[in-house]
């Protein structure tokens, strides 16, 4: 170009050089965070067991943020903080992918955490999940695409209401209707999209849960339904009972989503359970297709 100097072309090279390098180490990770009863290694972003199989495709790099599944959602929110600072900082991005109680856990990390001053990572967790810094500078929150979720529990259960679950177990406590939706700002997702993906295939118990539901959240909890308590839902096929909407229309009876949460699948048919039954089963294999489809 006309009026260059020599050495500013060569700066101009090099800049060139440097950012083309930077975009070949970007690299995009699928999280998968679990739910009540945990059964993976905490801290072992390799260790699958709480879903099924390891060899079984969930997104691009698939990476699984194991917590225990029976502790307070705060007590053990770190575990999910450390593999999204892992994964989720510098040129890194992130798809995730979460069942049941961990609706809670994400839900929990962006609200609370989100705007907050993150070091950037390196990817590489040690033997406690724990990455190493970069070049200590840091981000603001997280670099994530959207969040896909199953079977949802961000708006609690009837069962832990009822004391259906063992209630010395202290995820119990938090999984109550009212003190799920309390726990943290549902409608602070940081402008990220929840994607939610429900199932209607009740067990024999279902009569404990109003509306529709997978046999642990009713419809409320896994749609996305905003309020301070649950609510009856169903499918449109069921006369007694309000719709809940697909995407992020208002449900019959004129209750409202949170915020930035969309309902992508609702089992009309009725077919899926709570999961993941060994086998990313359950409500968790309507999600999974949509990782494989879109976490690329």
């Amino acid at each position: 170009m006309m009026g260059l100097s020599k050495n500013t072309w060569r700066g101009a090279v090099a800049a060139l050089i440097l950012l083309a390098g930077a975009a070949a180490l970007a690299t995009n990770y699928s999280l998968w965070v679990n739910g009540r009863g945990g059964g993976g290694q905490v801290g072992n972003h390799l260790d699958f067991t709480y879903w099924g199989p390891a060899s079984t495709a969930g997104g691009v790099n698939k990476r699984s943020v194991n917590w225990d599944g029976t502790s307070h959602i705060a007590d053990q929110n770190q575990h999910v903080r450390n593999a999204l600072d892992c994964y989720c900082t510098g040129p890194n991005w992130c798809y995730i992918a979460a069942h049941s109680a961990g609706n809670l856990q994400i839900g929990y990390a962006l609200a609370m955490y989100g705007g907050s001053a993150r070091l950037k990572k390196n990817a590489a967790p040690d033997g406690s999940g724990v990455c190493g810094n970069t070049d200590g500078s840091t981000q603001t929150g997280w670099n994530i695409k959207f969040v896909d979720v199953a079977a949802g529990a961000a708006g609690g259960s009837e069962l832990a209401d009822l004391g259906e679950w063992a209630v010395s177990e202290p995820l119990v406590s938090d999984l109550r209707t009212s003190t799920a939706r309390a726990l943290y700002n549902h409608n602070s997702t940081r402008g990220l999209w929840f994607y939610l993906f429900t199932g209607a295939g009740g067990a024999f118990y279902s009569g404990l849960l109003p509306g529709q539901d997978d046999g642990a959240v009713a419809y409320h909890s896994a749609g996305g339904t905003a309020g301070s308590s649950g609510r009856s839902l169903c499918n449109p096929s069921d006369w007694f009972c309000d719709d809940l909407t697909l995407g992020t229309a208002a449900n019959q009876g004129g209750s409202t989503k949170w915020s930035f949460h969309s309902v992508r699948f609702r089992d009309d048919k009725e077919k899926y359970d709570h999961g993941p039954n060994g086998n990313w089963g359950g409500a968790i294999t309507t999600m999974r297709a949509d990782m494989v489809n879109n976490a690329k």
